[in-house]
């Protein structure tokens, strides 16, 4: 028989090999892929991950891509270094948008304070969305995996009712999209003659705090220690309801924020098709980036490289859409199995009689 046996130890070294590993084994995964779909695999592979470095239109695509993916990601960590599992961040970053589009969506007023209010707004939103599941496993011991899973159709929904409805552009020939937001409510470009914008700032600011935080304060240890050991955690004096409430709204005021940085940046107005699944890619993101500030944001330009060589391959080798997609998920996948190896050796054979007569005594 096969089974799994801890090891004592794990190097790491070997931690933070393992994205790096995951990244490789993924690349062979997809040369065997569109070999079996009847394409040149090395040509896909080399379109998909090493020609967009070397246009600098696509470099800033991929500040783009990157910024919401790098957000999200380092809201979700606190969460999951704590167990709390935020699934639902597509749902906050939903809400956040709606939020902060909202006022550019039925007053489209001018002046400096538009854009700070509209990002406030969003990260409001994103919170109270989160509040949710935080309420509900706090107070009734709800799983916030299902929850904040279920609440993300809710915000999809609600999205599209409001812009079919109320924030509808009466101009706009009937169609469900919001008027387009003025100059006010727009975020500044970085870069000019390209969609990179101001927020990709933010999400550097976002790293260096959430570094300081998780390896230099109080309540970064409090999250460390309640992921490990909720036992002793508690033994610590450490407030679960606490950390479960601050993680939350950190990761849902992320992802809001996140989602207003998208409606006011490339997007620049509500539409039904905002949510491109952004809150789940960061899951994946933060995991790849070992839940580290500077491990996320090496990691979402990988996943963002994913998504504008993605979509050159589909164009250039007329390969399906689902391609990035399906990249997206070896990429998770093959960091779960390569951390399964890392953390346990596996044994082949029968165990051991007297392990096995010692375990039907128990």
């Amino acid at each position: 028989m096969i089974r799994l046996e801890p090891r004592k130890e794990m190097s790491r070294h070997l931690l933070y090999l393992t994205p790096v590993l995951a990244v490789i084994v993924t690349i062979v995964l997809g040369l065997a892929m569109f070999a079996a779909l009847g394409k040149n695999p090395f040509e896909a592979i080399f379109i998909i991950f090493f020609e967009p470095l070397a246009d600098s239109f696509a470099i800033s695509e991929m500040i783009v891509k990157a910024t919401p993916l790098i957000l999200i990601g380092i809201g979700l960590s606190f969460g999951f270094r704590a167990g709390v599992w935020n699934i639902g961040a597509e749902g906050q970053f939903t809400i956040g948008a709606l939020a902060g589009g909202a006022l550019p969506a039925l007053y489209p007023v001018e002046g400096f304070w538009v854009l700070p209010a509209m990002c406030m707004a969003g990260i409001i939103g994103g919170m109270a969305w989160a509040a949710i599941p935080a309420f509900l496993r706090t107070r009734f011991n709800a799983n916030e995996i299902l929850v904040t899973l279920m609440l993300t159709y809710v915000a999809v929904l609600l999205l599209s009712v409001l812009v079919h409805g109320p924030l509808k552009d009466p101009a706009g020939l009937n169609f469900p999209e919001s008027r387009l937001f003025n100059d006010s409510a727009t975020m500044p470009i970085l870069i000019e003659e390209t969609r990179a914008h101001v927020g990709f700032l933010f999400a550097l600011a976002a790293v260096v705090v959430a570094w300081i935080l998780l390896g230099r304060h109080v309540f970064g240890f409090q999250v460390k220690v309640m992921g490990q050991s909720p036992k002793a955690a508690a033994f610590g004096g450490f407030v679960e309801h606490r950390v479960v409430w601050i993680s939350l709204m950190i990761s849902g005021g992320l992802a809001g924020l996140a989602g207003t940085f998208e409606a006011a940046g490339p997007v620049g107005q509500l539409v039904p098709a905002l949510p491109v699944g952004y809150g789940f890619t960061a899951i994946i993101v933060a995991f790849l980036g070992r839940l580290n500030p500077i491990g996320i944001l090496m990691a979402g330009f990988v996943m963002a490289l994913t998504y504008i060589g993605g979509e050159s391959a589909q164009i250039k080798m007329n390969l399906p859409s689902a391609v990035t997609g399906v990249f997206q998920g070896m990429f998770l996948f093959t960091l779960l199995g390569i951390d399964v190896l890392a953390k346990y050796r596996v044994r082949l054979g029968r165990r051991h009689a007297a392990e096995t007569a010692t375990e039907a005594g128990e």
